[in-house]
């Protein structure tokens, strides 16, 4: 007979259910029925697009365009319907492989640095080749040049006169016509046409994944703008854009820089029309 506690009493006690959490895109559906607003309506404040709002409450983050980009729109939608964006963001990590680390800036440089470079041409033994012909070029025609003066000094001696095929009447030069001065513009997105709306999307600062729609909804870019990389878009009537990272990119339109101040990593759903430059 043995005293103490059973073998019942020592076993563990059962660690609590992960099923009881619910998934990142069910808690933002939740939180959105709660707060008593559609997916339209989400998506209209927030500019993310109602299919990846769609995507994204069903835990479907493909569409996004990345990890950075998935966690910029999760922490959008969250504070639109009331949530804490860190614990969501933080399970999002935790279920596609913790949060991604920046990219250092100094391995870019250093490969910048070590890449192997391009032997050039050997310009120390080209220039003194070029000195050499140079000094024997004008050594040549002060000989020739000694030359002719004595044969003309002979022939004026002579009675005769030079022939025609030397005459020293300089021949008169063409003067160029003036360049023009004025200096091009800084885009051609300056010259845009009156009767259309130009749109230029740069990225000067760092990539981004950018949406262009026409009027009639036809797509007319959908991808990843790289840094230093730029797009022109053009319609008769309306540019519809959707901006991953609007704090990456410079807009221009109808040959007008847009001012607006746009956060990193926020998503920007941007409408623009023929005239003066108007966020829709």
């Amino acid at each position: 007979m043995s005293i103490g506690n059973s073998p019942e009493d020592e076993r563990p006690f059962p660690a609590e259910s992960q099923e009881a959490r619910p998934s990142v895109g069910r808690a933002l559906q939740q939180a959105r029925i709660a707060a008593g607003l559609t997916v339209e309506q989400v998506s209209s404040a927030t500019r993310v697009r109602i299919a990846i709002v769609h995507a994204i409450e069903a835990d479907d983050f493909a569409p996004c365009g990345g990890d950075v980009y998935a966690r910029g729109h999760i922490r959008t939608l969250a504070r639109a319907v009331r949530l804490d964006p860190g614990p969501l963001i933080a399970q999002f990590d935790a279920e596609h492989g913790g949060r991604p680390a920046p990219t250092p800036a100094a391995p870019l440089f250093e490969a910048e640095r070590i890449r192997p470079e391009r032997r050039g041409p050997n310009w120390t033994a080209a220039m003194v080749a070029a000195i050499v012909v140079v000094i024997g070029f004008v050594g040549f025609t002060a000989f020739k040049g000694g030359d002719d003066s004595g044969d003309a000094k002979s022939q004026v001696a002579e009675g005769t006169t030079p022939s025609a095929g030397k005459s020293a009447v300089p021949t008169p030069k063409k003067n160029k016509p003036a360049e023009p001065t004025g200096e091009p513009s800084d885009s051609a997105i300056a010259a845009a046409p009156q009767d259309k709306v130009t749109v230029q999307v740069s990225a000067p600062n760092g990539r981004s994944w950018i949406s262009a729609q026409d009027h009639n909804g036809r797509m007319l870019f959908d991808g990843l703008l790289k840094k230093g990389q730029s797009k022109t878009f053009q319609d008769s009537s309306k540019i519809n854009l959707i901006l991953g990272d609007a704090g990456a990119i410079e807009l221009y339109v109808n040959g007008k820089k847009i001012e607006d101040t746009f956060r990193p990593g926020a998503v920007e759903r941007l409408t623009y029309t023929k005239g003066d430059p108007v966020a829709g």
